[in-house]
C-alpha cells in the first residue's frame, strides 16, 4: 500500500512550518527543560527530569512522524487538477434534492480538511459519494444521519 499523501501548495507550506516549529524551537525548548531539571540534582529522584525527557521523547516521535509524512507527500497545483469531475481538489458544489440547499465543498487530503473552511476530506462520506461524478450527475450518498440525494451542479 502506497503511504503517498496529496498536498495543496499551502497544506504542503504548513506541514513544513510545523516542522520547521518543532526542530528549531521545540527542540531548544526541551532542551533547556532538561538543563533546568539537572541542574536541580540527583537525577534518579528526579520527577521534573523524567518528564523533560519523556517530552523529548515524544517531540523526537512527532518530528520523525512529519519527516516521514514530508518524503512521501505531493504537491498539485490547482492548475494540474481535472476539473470535468469532482475529483482531489476540485471545489463542488451540490444541491441537496431533498432540503433544497446548495453547498460548496473543496475535496482534499485528509490531513488538509477543514469542515468550517469548506474543506472535506476525500475519505468523508460526501466526496466518497461524488468522486468520480460530473456537473448534472445525481449521487445518493450514506451519511451517519441517512442517505442523501445530490445533484452535481458545479465543479472548479
Amino acid at each position: 500500500m502506497s503511504n503517498i499523501s496529496y498536498y495543496t501548495p499551502e497544506g504542503f507550506s504548513k506541514l513544513k512550518e510545523e516542522l520547521d516549529y518543532l526542530i528549531i524551537k521545540g527542540r531548544k525548548s526541551i532542551a533547556k527543560q532538561i538543563a533546568e531539571a539537572r541542574a536541580k540534582g540527583d537525577l534518579s529522584e528526579n520527577a521534573e527530569y523524567d518528564a523533560a525527557k519523556h517530552a523529548q521523547g515524544l517531540l523526537e516521535l512527532k518530528i520523525t512522524k512529519l519527516e516521514k509524512i514530508m518524503q512521501h507527500a505531493r504537491v498539485l497545483a490547482k492548475d494540474q487538477v481535472d476539473t470535468t469531475q469532482v475529483s482531489l481538489f476540485t471545489t463542488v458544489t451540490i444541491k441537496n434534492k431533498q432540503q433544497g440547499r446548495t453547498l460548496s465543498y473543496t475535496i482534499v487530503s485528509t490531513a488538509e480538511a477543514d469542515l468550517r473552511k469548506g474543506k472535506i476530506s476525500i475519505q468523508s462520506p460526501i466526496a466518497q459519494g461524488i468522486l468520480g461524478k460530473s456537473i448534472g450527475e445525481m449521487a445518493t450518498i450514506q451519511t451517519p444521519a441517512g442517505s442523501m440525494d445530490v445533484e452535481i451542479i458545479a465543479i472548479d
